[in-house]
């Protein structure tokens, strides 16, 4: 009789979208997300935090059916999607600028896997977002998660979540953000590479047998190495402030 009374109806689903809640977590934030953790890695994980974190889970307050079920664990994976969403649109702002880097750099072609992704990305992009990442780490992100999803057992009720018209009007601006902040990032590298490109066509028209292949393209890429190192801090530092501004963000779901 004891053990029908913990394996009842409403413990089982609960431990349930628990388990859901935080596998579209794993599935979406980075640090979690990363491509170079398996997916039964990931699964486990969130079980382990599934059975951690089960005893403060509320009592369960939609009925036992299986549509309304299914209702509820879609909800889950919405949520778990809506906060990816939030925050990796704050950690792609670093991406964002290593391509326009890259591209200014005339390394546009050179691209490789990005580990964290999974796709291919600019070199640039992927030094600047693995360094991203161990600011992540540094900010203890994975941490944040963890009492994120403590704080919203008790705010957003499992099965309940629904989606609102603050998130929608904070992923358009969020998404102007990226491109914006990723511009302002890449913006010293591009100012001197328009520099450079103006004094090599003004050396062009003094000097002809001026070689802008062999001269020009590697004077522009040490340049804009020295500007990348030079500018490194105070890029990471604005990667944090917005990490930080973007969980900030997401007491909007509460």
């Amino acid at each position: 009789m004891q053990w029908a009374a913990i394996f009842n109806d409403y413990n089982v689903v609960g431990f349930l979208l628990l388990f859901f809640r935080f596998a579209a977590l794993f599935l979406t934030v980075p640090i979690f997300s990363h491509q170079n953790i398996p997916i039964t890695i990931k699964a486990a994980i969130a079980f382990f935090f599934t059975i951690v974190f089960y005893s403060s889970m509320p009592p369960l307050q939609i009925s036992i059916d299986i549509p309304t079920i299914v209702l509820a664990i879609l909800s889950e994976f919405i949520f778990g999607l809506a906060i990816g969403v939030v925050l990796l649109l704050a950690y792609h702002v670093i991406t964002f600028a290593g391509g326009q880097i890259s591209y200014m750099m005339g390394f546009s072609l050179a691209s490789a896997i990005d580990p964290q992704t999974g796709v291919s990305m600019p070199i640039i992009s992927q030094f600047l977002s693995l360094i991203a990442l161990m600011v992540l780490f540094s900010l203890n992100l994975h941490h944040w998660v963890l009492l994120f999803v403590d704080a919203s057992l008790k705010s957003v009720p499992l099965g309940g979540f629904l989606m609102s018209e603050d998130f929608f009007n904070y992923t358009l601006h969020a998404t102007s953000n990226m491109f914006l902040v990723g511009f302002m990032i890449a913006f010293p590298i591009i100012a001197l590479s328009w520099l450079a490109d103006v004094i090599f066509g003004m050396l062009m028209k003094t000097m002809p047998q001026f070689n802008l292949l062999v001269i020009g393209f590697p004077i522009k890429i040490m340049v804009a190495f020295v500007v990348l190192i030079a500018t490194i801090t105070a890029t990471m530092l604005i990667v944090k402030g917005q990490m930080q501004e973007a969980f900030n963000t997401l007491e909007m779901f509460f």
